[in-house]
């Protein structure tokens, strides 16, 4: 699996060691920064991370920072994308399960590394249900394109 990773300076050392863990794990990393604990703004590396999804570079993106609150959101504006911030593999389980969730987004001022890994391979693991669970993400897909022509 090809998985996109971004994040700011807070996210930047959980980014680095959930990178290790991917490549150990087989799976094709782009990393699209940052490359430092120097203090940077989250938007843009979350953005590009969900862009990567978007147009196909990435099956699956996953940003940090140090809530994963904002991470979230920045990439949520990305079109196509369905982001969501976990804090335990159940909600990993559900997001990819329930709303066919295309990046994770982890706080590292929330979550220990031990705690992070196993959402990370929980999100990973997870396929998305189908079912009735289609019609629901539907209707995001819909409200999304209605919203696209908004000023």
């Amino acid at each position: 699996m090809r998985i996109a990773l971004g994040s700011d300076h807070a996210g930047y050392p959980l980014k680095s060691l959930v990178a290790k863990h991917l490549l150990d794990a087989g799976h094709d990393v782009l990393d699209v920064g940052t490359d430092s604990e120097e203090s940077v703004d989250y938007p843009e590396f979350c953005a590009t991370a969900a862009r990567a999804v978007s147009a196909g570079q990435a099956d699956l993106a996953i940003v940090f920072g140090g809530s994963g609150q904002g991470e979230q959101i920045a990439a949520n504006k990305v079109h196509g994308i369905r982001a969501a911030l976990c804090v335990n593999e159940w909600m990993a389980r559900m997001a990819r399960s329930h709303n066919d969730a295309n990046v994770l987004a982890l706080g590292a001022r929330v979550l220990g590394s031990d705690l992070a890994l196993s959402i990370v391979d929980t999100f990973l693991g997870q396929s998305f249900d189908g079912g009735r669970h289609e019609r629901r993400v539907g209707q995001i897909t819909q409200i999304e394109q209605e919203e696209c022509g908004r000023e």
